[in-house]
């Protein structure tokens, strides 16, 4: 909401960001629970005297911010999941600070995951994964709330059971019709949960956590299809529609999706020389990986009902 300001409109927010944080958790039986957190925060406060006038007494600090971070890190004796974290930090700066309206918090997961050795899950031992979980969460006072996890850098590949025909083809066209093709992209997502207040949001401790891997393992399934056929593919486009639908039609507490599925492209590799036209002769089999130029595609769905 814009403030009047000697007869302009003026909007203001403060915050910190690339607070990073790790927490163990250890338990009776010996087994530990690592997470890595790069947490970002957004204070919608009314504060307008420290603009306007130089008056600080109604700033919270951005340093304050960080160690609230920490702190809370601290008061969660229980493993929960970034989400969860991002919505106690929104509920306490929108609780304790009468001046603050809205908190956005925004957290990227590293992916730390658990190894094994021996067949047996390790009991304190990690490694590092690659794609990240992503949460936004969004605080007013009144309580109101709105939660949207997401999948950053997952890359996925498949070296068949696609296709590319049918296009607009002009003068500028150079690209070949092909009914075969590796189909190669590193998917971003996000989606919004159905939760609209503090009050409602589900209180099972791994809720949140449980929902991104089951996300993520319906997007996995829809884009290679069944384990020896396949899926076959007649474009990315078509692709990222069945896989936001299958997430919808699966999924009753997701409102909407949103997924960005770049092309990574695997050129076909042809090497003549003046003395062997076929130093390399392309059999679909020998490629040059690329990722730029690259296809940018992305779209949202969302229930007919979904504000967006």
């Amino acid at each position: 909401m814009a403030d009047e300001v000697e007869g302009f409109n003026f909007e203001q927010k403060h915050g910190k960001g690339r607070v990073r944080v790790g927490r163990i958790w250890r338990k009776e039986d010996g087994q530990h629970f690592f997470v890595e957190w790069n947490v970002s925060i957004s204070l919608l406060s009314d504060c307008l005297p420290a603009y306007v006038r130089g008056d600080n007494s109604d700033i919270v600090a951005t340093d304050t911010m960080k160690n609230t971070v920490y702190a809370k890190a601290k008061e969660c004796s229980e493993v929960l999941s970034v989400e969860d974290f991002a919505i106690e930090l929104g509920r306490h700066f929108t609780s304790l600070y009468q001046q603050v309206t809205t908190a956005v918090i925004k957290i990227v997961e590293k992916p730390w995951e658990r190894v094994s050795v021996g067949g047996q899950p390790h009991q304190h031992g990690f490694k590092l994964g690659s794609e990240k979980h992503t949460a936004e969460v969004i605080v007013k006072k009144s309580g109101a709330l709105r939660v949207t996890s997401g999948i950053e850098g997952l890359a996925l590949l498949k070296t068949t059971q696609s296709g590319f025909e049918g296009f607009i083809r002009d003068k500028y066209t150079a690209l070949p019709e092909t009914r075969e093709r590796m189909l190669a992209t590193e998917v971003s997502a996000s989606w919004r949960y159905v939760y609209e207040s503090l009050s409602n949001i589900p209180v099972k401790p791994p809720y949140f956590t449980e929902r991104y891997l089951d996300v993520k393992k319906v997007l996995v399934e829809t884009f290679f299809g069944p384990p020896k056929e396949g899926v076959y593919s007649p474009s990315v486009q078509s692709t990222l529609y069945h896989m936001a639908r299958a997430v919808l039609n699966r999924f009753p507490d997701i409102a909407s999706i949103q997924l960005r599925m770049p092309n990574l492209h695997f050129l076909p590799v042809n090497l003549p020389s003046k003395d062997n036209p076929t130093i390399v002769k392309f059999d679909d089999d020998v490629f040059t990986p690329t990722d730029e130029p690259h296809g940018t595609i992305e779209a949202s769905l969302s229930r007919s009902w979904s504000k967006m």
